[in-house]
């Protein structure tokens, strides 16, 4: 069986294959992964803005334990998930297709493995007001108080 992997020929070694910044997104896929300390959601996004990353591609995590829940919920709001779902604790992974919004990204190495952390969200109407020229490259501060 073939399959297509976009950007596969690609060399993306190095930090130049990492994409860390601020980012208007929409999902291409989510899926609920269990684990029993640590259950989460994967989603994978596809940049839609600064057109220099159109079409590029990143996944990660939102961890569905009790104390991660809060940043799950942001990122539902954020992302204009249906609230009538999320008012009955419901997550649809169909539902999730493709819904877009505004994601900070950043990279953290754990025993020798890169991670992409979900720094932030916001709407996707927020995208214009926000600098993305400054905010593109992280300055380490910030937290996460929004973005």
């Amino acid at each position: 069986m073939k399959r297509q992997i976009p950007g596969l020929h690609l060399d993306q070694s190095g930090a130049d294959g990492r994409l860390e910044g601020l980012f208007l997104v929409r999902v291409e896929r989510a899926r609920y992964r269990w684990h029993p300390q640590k259950p989460f959601v994967e989603i994978r996004f596809v940049v839609v803005e600064p057109k220099l990353f159109e079409t590029r591609s990143f996944s990660g995590r939102l961890y569905c334990t009790e104390r991660a829940l809060w940043r799950l919920n942001w990122f539902l709001r954020d992302f204009g998930y249906d609230a009538q779902l999320l008012k009955d604790d419901q997550v649809d992974e169909k539902a999730l297709f493709n819904l877009r919004g505004v994601v900070r990204t950043s990279y953290t190495t754990l025993n020798g493995h890169s991670y992409q952390n979900l720094e932030a969200f916001a709407p996707e109407a927020d995208w214009e007001a926000l600098d993305c020229t400054s905010l593109s490259h992280g300055d380490g501060q910030g937290g996460s108080d929004g973005l």
